[in-house]
């Protein structure tokens, strides 16, 4: 799939080095330009792109403002954070980011944004916001952790640990902040400290301690007060099973 890009960043030698690895990739047709966020929004009038890699800090409309202004487009571009600056997680999730690139941009990890950008663009009725992600750091690079690969999720203070299928993530953003943003995604909460994917949830027992919940190989406590709802919760989606 050949892409059109948008690259965005107030500092010119950046801006040249980010159009120069853009254009360097065999998925991308076209690079448009934009020194600030009013050029960028004069571009974007006029021309359809595919994704915008933005920069975060600039004058007047920052790259997160200008991030929000794109939200609201009835078809808006995929967008990719690059920065050398850090990115609160619930900014960037909540904006839909699709990427997150440190500065200095290397080719391979740019390359691995344009790819997520063509996954998108090639999925049928698909759209960089119906997939809700989050940064996480690997191995010192920040990349966005589809939201559908948390199983559950670990207050600590006030991070939250993220536990996916085979890994962990540290992430700087309240379990209550997860909690109320992801329920329509099918969390819900069991515990002050836990927050689960109900789908995932094989079992509900009673032990001597208080209820439990199983999934994913882990047992996890269910507090009184969040036992009812949970009740529910569970009941209402085994009946939704045997009607479909």
């Amino acid at each position: 799939m050949s892409l059109v890009v948008l690259a965005v960043d107030d500092e010119p030698p950046a801006l040249d080095e980010l159009a120069y690895l853009l254009n360097a990739d065999g998925r991308v047709a076209h690079v448009h330009r934009a020194g600030d966020a009013t050029e960028a929004l004069r571009v974007l009038r006029d021309t359809e792109v595919d994704a915008v890699f933005l920069d975060i800090r600039m004058p007047g409309l920052d790259g997160m403002e200008l991030a929000r202004v794109l939200r609201r487009f009835a078809q808006p571009p995929a967008i990719v954070f690059v920065t050398a600056y850090d990115v609160g997680a619930v900014d960037a999730f909540d904006l839909g980011a699709t990427d997150y690139v440190r500065k200095p941009v290397r080719a391979e990890r740019l390359g691995e944004s344009l790819r997520r950008v063509a996954g998108l663009r090639s999925a049928p009725a698909a759209g960089p916001l119906d997939e809700p992600s989050i940064p996480v750091e690997l191995a010192g690079t920040t990349r966005m952790l589809p939201r559908s690969s948390v199983r559950w999720v670990e207050a600590q203070g006030d991070y939250a640990r993220l536990h996916t299928g085979d890994a962990s993530h540290l992430v700087r953003v309240s379990l209550a902040t997860l909690a109320e943003r992801w329920a329509n995604g099918g969390f819900v909460r069991i515990h002050r400290s836990y927050l689960v994917q109900l789908r995932l949830v094989t079992e509900l027992r009673l032990t001597g301690s208080g209820y439990v919940v199983a999934l994913d190989g882990a047992e996890l406590p269910v507090s009184r007060r969040h036992t009812r709802e949970l009740k529910d919760r569970l009941i209402r989606a085994v009946k939704h099973d045997w009607t479909r």
